[in-house]
């Protein structure tokens, strides 16, 4: 019998002309959680003069429609099967923006939606909302051309507004005077509706100056993890971070420099000056990086109601598991076992550590390829490392933990990174190690096989945890698996046992 092949996908990209930067970025497809297989960008710095001459700089215009011809070429190669264009703040404010979009349009191929301002508030809104667990605050998108303001709660978007505070906008306007900077900043912020509705909430950051701000906190301040999506700082420490930025920025003697792209490193003072007067008028909780803006809320937009309400992180995970574990139905059939596990044991758990060890039973197996010596340190890497959204830097030390237990056991010539085990509480490090031993009982019953699972349950009496073979599983029992048993009951705070029926 031949079997038919899998549909393919159909792949979606999105080119995004932007006031500082023109990016091509291409997904593997139209999805809850996407998947990025290409991403490129040309810092072009189209706005560069549209404050002070009304109009896109003509060398800055020729090196966009040079990369726009790369990106079609890239496009036709690639064999994409949609793709959607998008301009912002230096396209709509110059002068001869229609005639660049007009020529721009004729060499992609598609046409070009030029955002206005709130409609691109809007959809930096909505990509934080991709991005991000339940956002609460205050998203704040700082492009080349303007800054856009709009509130953030769960799945509700405010009336965003947009001001004329991107990073080239007011390096131009303010003729490189830091000074007449703050000054025009000041004013602009003064009274900012969405502003005050900032306090004591986060603050989500979005654009690549605020990420190249954010990646030189992270070397500086020697954290645990490279990774810029869900980066966080508390409000007070990214005030202090701000202004001495600026100092070190006018005395030439900012450390890392390096590590950020040529062209946006004259716009790091001028993000830092943005930034430090939304702390001070908007007062909120803590400033989070978010690298999912307008080009994720776009996609994000498409998507029929009921893909948007599913849960960014366990779709990604999904896609990890069929990617990459021996067996996707039993990843699945882990949630159902693990799930019995807790409540037979009495275990409490949160919402969210409930879908945090659904995610982790979703990637358990995806080191399997990897050189058995190797598989918790691969592991470990991969997933905190990830490129997915939808979860916060605690929570990916948890998953990540969790699977490195399930691989390298719980030996101390085994332990984990302690600057992974440091980005999680005592009590969740307890929780991966609990939930990598019963990976390690599942995983050695069923060989990572479907069907096997759902063929066992647990049982409690008084202190001490059964686990109850049905009688076609006799023959998997074995003293390894009870004494892995035996080792789960314990960190459970039980004794335990096999049963054979």
């Amino acid at each position: 019998m031949i079997k038919r092949a899998r549909k393919r996908e159909s792949s979606v990209a999105v080119i995004d002309i932007g006031s500082n930067s023109v990016r091509l970025v291409v997904y593997r497809s139209l999805a809850r959680s996407l998947v990025t297989v290409f991403n490129e960008k040309a810092l072009c710095g189209l706005g560069r003069e549209v404050q002070s001459t009304g109009l896109l700089a003509p060398d800055a215009v020729a090196k966009a429609l040079t990369a726009l011809r790369r990106f079609r070429a890239l496009i036709r190669v690639m064999k994409v099967g949609q793709v959607h264009a998008i301009a912002t703040a230096a396209c709509r404010d110059a002068k001869n923006g229609a005639e660049f979009i007009g020529n721009a349009e004729r060499i992609c191929g598609v046409e070009i939606e030029i955002l206005t301002g709130q409609r691109e508030a809007k959809l930096s809104a909505l990509g934080v909302i991709s991005g991000v667990h339940k956002p609460d605050g205050l998203v704040g998108d700082l492009g080349g051309g303007s800054l856009e303001l709009i509130g953030v709660h769960g799945n509700r978007v405010g009336t965003g507004i947009t001001l004329p505070l991107g990073s080239l906008a007011l390096q131009d306007e303010s003729q490189k005077s830091l000074k007449r900077a703050a000054r025009i900043v000041q004013s602009a912020l003064t009274g900012s509706v969405p502003l005050k509705a900032g306090r004591d909430r986060n603050f989500y950051a979005v654009g690549g100056t605020w990420r190249a701000l954010a990646r030189l906190h992270i070397m500086q301040s020697g954290y645990q993890l490279k990774v810029m999506h869900g980066y966080t700082i508390p409000a007070a420490d990214a005030l202090a971070f701000a202004r001495r930025l600026r100092r070190l920025v006018a005395a030439g003697t900012l450390a890392d420099i390096e590590t950020i792209a040529e062209a946006r490193r004259p716009l790091l003072v001028y993000a830092a000056l943005v930034l430090e007067h939304i702390i001070l008028v908007a007062k909120p909780k803590a400033i989070v990086f978010s690298t999912y803006g307008v080009r994720e809320g776009l996609l994000y937009a498409m998507l029929p109601a009921p893909e948007r309400a599913k849960d960014g992180l366990i779709c990604a995970a999904q896609t990890l598991n069929e990617l990459l574990s021996r067996s996707a139905r039993h990843a699945e059939e882990l949630i159902g076992w693990t799930d019995r596990f807790v409540r037979v044991a009495k275990l409490r758990e949160t919402e969210e550590d409930r879908r945090l060890r659904h995610a982790a039973c979703l990637m358990s197996d995806v080191g399997w390829r990897v050189h058995p010596d190797h598989r918790g340190e691969q592991t470990l890497n991969l997933i905190t490392n990830g490129n997915f959204g939808d979860v916060n830097h605690q929570g990916r030390a948890f998953m990540a933990l969790s699977v490195f237990y399930r691989y390298a056991g719980f030996s101390e010539q085994n332990e984990p990174p302690a600057s992974v085990r440091a980005l999680v509480t005592p009590a969740m490090d307890e929780r991966a190690r609990l939930l990598g031993a019963a990976f390690r009982v599942a995983h050695l019953i069923s060989a990572a096989m479907p069907g096997v699972l759902p063929a066992t349950h647990f049982a409690s009496k008084g202190r001490k945890l059964t686990l109850v073979f049905e009688h076609r599983l006799v023959d998997l029992v074995a003293d390894r698996v009870g004494s892995r048993f035996k080792q789960l009951a314990k960190l459970a705070g039980r004794s335990g046992s096999i049963v054979r029926r």
